[in-house]
Order: C-alpha cells, then sequence, then structure tokens
C-alpha cells in the first residue's frame, strides 16, 4: 500500500520542477546552471529544515533529482513551472518569507550562472517574482 507523503516533502519535488523550468526555458540546461543549483542546495536548502526522505537522506537533495529527472525526460518548462505554481497555491503555509527568499535567490542564480539571463529565462524569472510576492503568475504587474 502506498503511503501519501508529506507536504514539507514533496514541496522540494516541486522545486526541483520550478528550478529545471527556470534552467530549460532557453531549451538548453548548462553545466554551469547544475552546479549551480547542487551547490545551493548544498550551502543552503540542506540547511532550511531537518526534513529527511524515506532513505533517511536530507530532503533537499530531492530537488538535486527531480531536476535531473526532468533534465533526462526533457519535459516542458512551462508545464514544470504551473505544476510548481500549483503546488504553492494548495500549500501556502509552507512558502514562508524565509522559503520565499531562498528560491528567488536560487532561480536567480541559476539564471544568472551561464553568460547571464536571456529573454526566456527573464520572463520566467517575472513570473516566478509575481507568484512568490502576489501568488498570481498571471497577472502582469510591475517586477521590481
Amino acid at each position: 500500500m502506498m503511503t501519501q507523503q508529506p507536504p514539507e516533502l514533496a514541496m522540494y519535488q516541486k522545486l526541483g520542477e520550478l528550478f529545471y523550468a527556470i534552467a530549460a526555458a532557453d531549451k538548453v540546461i548548462r553545466k554551469a546552471e547544475k552546479d549551480t543549483l547542487r551547490n545551493l542546495v548544498s550551502s543552503h536548502w540542506k540547511n532550511l529544515d531537518q526534513l529527511e526522505d524515506e532513505f533517511y537522506t536530507d530532503a533537499s537533495y530531492q530537488i538535486e533529482i527531480v531536476f535531473d529527472w526532468l533534465d533526462d525526460t526533457q519535459l516542458d518548462p512551462n508545464d514544470c513551472f504551473e505544476d510548481f505554481k500549483a503546488f504553492k497555491n494548495e500549500h501556502p503555509k509552507l512558502f514562508t518569507a524565509q522559503v520565499n527568499k531562498l528560491i528567488w535567490k536560487t532561480a536567480d542564480a541559476i539564471a544568472a550562472s551561464f553568460a547571464g539571463k536571456n529573454k526566456a529565462e527573464l520572463i520566467m524569472l517575472a513570473k516566478l517574482k509575481m507568484l512568490l510576492e502576489n501568488g498570481d503568475s498571471n497577472t502582469l504587474k510591475q517586477c521590481n
């Protein structure tokens, strides 16, 4: 019998989808983007809480696992972003100011990690900024 995983663990998996969406926005994921993600998971996400997955591994590594799986399967980045958005809207209490700040820091660093941010990444970042600030990435508002 399968048990449903706690939303806190699912959040890390959805973050893997989000960061994949940012990196794949321009249809190419570069080594620098993967390296940036791995560094930030180790240096920041790992310290966020003490949650472990079913294998007693820090749950934050689910971000990398899902990111790598999506990179291998090459899912549509927009679908992945929408998946993250739906999860965030279903579980708003998981997205504290600290988590949202770290999400932004990670997404921005991934986008900037290879020759700066391109147009596709800037669009995805704008949608994320609106989602983190307003809970809605469909509304076109100023993103400063």
